[in-house]
């Protein structure tokens, strides 16, 4: 399935790529101090943010991943938006915020080490180097994996040209560089998806034709008739839907613990908004990129449902390709949508938008990388005490650095063929023990940096137990679980991460509170500004009312529910 490209598609993708790295060769002369570099000098306006913020959840998991799971369990997928994502964002804007830039840390490993001690913020600060390493590694794996069976370009030069390009304009323009890039990757991959939604949609029969074709991809794998087109109605009987997941563990394992886990806690996304020109700004950012979150179903699952209703259409032209052992490939789900719908010109406005994705992932996690090696890190146990000028240097090099540790673990990718699952699974044992760190010592001033260090360790032990001790159905016992004793059975791979997750928090919080209990906790004082009950509230500044963070997150939530009831 290689495509063809006619003058006009490559150019459409030279111009882009020049224009990346214009971006980053501009905004060098400002780059003077770490601020500068790390934290965009704290001047981004609230609408950038809001798109960057976004943008850099982009990645091939978003674009390739969604499309790729709308194929395979339809509208189901939308969880991890309406239920996964949109309530997070808004509680990350309206209470966690203050937090963060109120403290004036410069990174989430800063304010644990602020709201605790050191031993938890390193705790952090290597597990979250680690995955965002990991995570920048499978982007690229996932473009050069992509670009070498659509283009046939070489894999090694798909990965080194898109590493080379991403630490090019990082390396020159910081964090505000990769900002900027993302704004403008945001808009890319809007008007690069949005009319393949659109010509496929009306190329069904509209959203009745969908459902009818839908109706026979579920009747034909023994699931109700609206299996694939109804979001909660089958979530009662974990065998009646194709995520095979109940309600309890959708709405905790994914509604609660893994999205206020990711959304909140990880600095990936967080720098965005603590990179605000302002408080009112960085509280906003997270509740503007709510807006269009909450639309990227129609972006990103649409196409995949709409590929696979056509593929189980009788006289149909388009069909999902298979893999060697015959089963479909739900990857190749999005890009096949692109050739079978696009032509000159339009076909490389939609692989340059597909690039932009992975380009936006990468640079997301590159960038969170260096700003944790730097602060967290290297400052304060390597070279402590260093000129900021040091840092700014250590800065540059902990980019390079970082994205060929990111290439070498695209190439150890090339090595699984469940590398992406491992990575979903990562951030159960990471990121859910960690939100419940957060939320106890946000919100309970009793909680102590020993008792938050030894329920991270809890957490994340009791994940790595329940993990060993359970399987999904179809699975074999190792990488997927079980390495124990077969003793629990889950009915999917996605059940079995959303319960590890539950556990994980769970262990935490609880080792938390009862460590916490029993050693001595800081005084007060040296907890304002860090503890909700011990912090003066926001002001409420100039902003119309129906731009206050409250009012913003209200209608935010009303609207996922409202799309909730809708494709209920």
């Amino acid at each position: 399935m290689t495509a063809r490209l006619t003058t006009i598609d490559w150019v459409i993708m030279t111009v882009y790529f020049l224009f990346v790295l214009g971006v980053g060769l501009a905004l060098r002369r400002y780059m003077k101090t770490t601020t500068d570099f790390f934290l965009s000098g704290r001047s981004i306006p609230a609408w950038v943010g809001g798109l960057a913020f976004l943008s850099a959840n982009l990645g091939a998991q978003e674009v390739i991943g969604m499309a790729a799971s709308g194929a395979k369990y339809g509208i189901s997928t939308s969880h991890f938006y309406w239920l996964g994502a949109v309530p997070a964002m808004v509680f990350l804007g309206v209470f966690m915020m203050p937090f963060y830039y109120g403290s004036r840390a410069r990174s989430v490993p800063e304010y644990l080490k602020l709201r605790f001690d050191e031993k938890t913020r390193n705790f952090n600060a290597i597990t979250f180097a680690f995955m965002t390493i990991v995570s920048s590694g499978i982007s690229m794996y996932a473009m050069g994996l992509l670009l070498n069976l659509l283009l046939g370009w070489d894999f090694t030069v798909s990965v080194w040209v898109s590493a080379g390009i991403v630490v090019l304009y990082i390396f020159l323009g910081g964090l505000t560089s990769a900002i900027y890039n993302e704004v403008l990757q945001f808009f890319l991959i809007v008007f690069g998806f949005a009319p393949l939604a659109f010509l496929g949609l009306k190329d069904i029969g509209g959203w009745d034709g969908l459902k009818a074709g839908l109706q026979n991809v579920a009747t034909s794998q023994g699931f109700p008739g609206t299996a694939w087109s109804s979001s909660w109605a089958h979530m009662g009987d974990p065998t009646a839907n194709p995520m095979g997941v109940e309600w309890f563990g959708l709405s905790m394992g994914l509604g609660f613990v893994l999205a206020f886990g990711y959304w909140c806690t990880d600095f990936l996304v967080v720098q965005r908004a603590m990179a605000a020109k302002s408080m009112s700004a960085a509280r906003r950012i997270p509740l503007i990129a709510a807006a269009p979150k909450m639309l990227f179903p129609f972006l990103v699952i649409l196409p995949g449902m709409i590929a696979i209703a056509m593929t189980y259409q009788h006289g149909s032209s388009f069909a999902l390709p298979h893999k060697a052992d015959g089963a479909i490939n739900y990857d190749l789900a999005m890009p096949t949508m692109l050739f079978h719908y696009f032509p000159s010109g339009m076909l490389g406005l939609g692989l340059t938008a597909l690039m932009a994705s992975f380009m936006s992932g990468m640079a997301g996690n590159v960038t969170a990388f260096n700003t944790v090696w730097t602060y967290d890190i290297y400052q304060p146990h390597i070279r402590p005490g260093a000129s900021d000028r040091h840092y700014l240097w250590v800065g540059r090099v902990s980019t390079v650095v970082g994205v060929a540790l990111s290439v070498a673990t695209a190439y150890a990718a090339t090595r699984f063929n469940n590398i992406m699952d491992m990575l979903q699974l990562l951030f159960a044992f990471v990121n859910a023990p960690l939100f419940a760190t957060f939320l106890l010592g946000m919100f309970w001033k009793r909680a102590t940096g020993s008792g938050a260090f030894a329920g991270l360790v809890a957490g994340t032990a009791a994940a790595a137990i329940h993990h060993g001790l359970s399987l999904s159905k179809g699975s074999i016992a190792g990488l997927k679980g079980a390495w124990i004793a077969p003793e629990l059975s889950y009915t999917s791979e996605m059940a079995q991460n959303f319960w590890t997750a539950i556990y994980a928090f769970s262990a935490c919080a609880i080792i938390t509170v009862f460590v916490s209990l029993v050693t001595t906790p800081r005084a007060d004082a040296e907890l304002r500004g860090l503890v909700y009950s011990l912090t003066e509230r926001p002001k409420a500044d100039d902003t119309r009312w129906y731009m206050q963070p409250g009012i913003v997150g209200a209608v935010m939530l009303a609207a996922a529910i409202l799309l909730n009831i809708l494709f209920w």
